[in-house]
């Protein structure tokens, strides 16, 4: 696993940022699976939208009821089998579901937010690392990291929606709702996939 000193500063936020951080991460992922579906044919993209669209709803809309156990289910429906593939989109695409199936086991069990926020934090940087060494055939370490822009840019992007949650002083929805327009509206994932 990469390192990075935003692990250890994560460690200090409140369950509506971690969640809020989760669902960003996610929001980033979700062109790689978008576009791997596209490509395929092996689903239509628009559940996991929906599934991820009901996470910023509970985020952001007092009193709203989602039933995070369904939500969960659909989703199981929704992750390919990396051996049915022979394209590398697999793999981007899987790491999509995993983080959105991580999310909601986050919203499920809420002891878990802390751990599971740094997984997907991890599981983000590592989907950019992983499409990286697959390009150029040299492993990414933490010795080396800083010197590849792409997971530069990734743990940039990771810092400043921490820091965008961090300087929140309470829960703050409008906060939630720009996060998620800024990173929905470009439409690009952390592996630079455009919609």
């Amino acid at each position: 696993m990469l390192k990075n000193p935003i692990q250890l500063r994560l460690e200090k936020f409140e369950s509506w940022q971690y969640l809020t951080f989760m669902a960003s991460l996610c929001e980033r992922m979700y062109p790689n699976y978008a576009l791997f579906c596209q490509e395929t044919e092996f689903a239509d993209p628009q559940p996991y939208r929906l599934i991820l669209d009901s996470v910023w709803e509970i985020l952001t809309v007092k009193n709203a009821k989602i039933n995070f156990e369904r939500q969960l289910e659909k989703l199981e429906d929704m992750v390919p089998a990396a051996d049915d593939f022979d394209l590398y989109a697999v793999n981007p695409a899987i790491d999509a579901c995993v983080a959105l199936s991580d999310l909601l086991h986050a919203l499920l069990d809420r002891d878990q937010i802390p751990e599971i926020a740094l997984s997907i934090s991890a599981l983000s940087v590592e989907t950019v690392a992983n499409l990286e060494e697959a390009q150029s055939g040299e492993a990414i370490t933490n010795e080396n990291q800083k010197d590849n822009p792409a997971v530069c840019e990734e743990w940039d992007v990771q810092w400043a929606i921490y820091r965008a949650l961090k300087e929140a002083e309470s829960r703050d929805i409008e906060l939630i709702k720009s996060l998620r327009k800024e990173l929905r509206d470009p439409c690009v994932s952390n592996i630079g996939i455009e919609l």
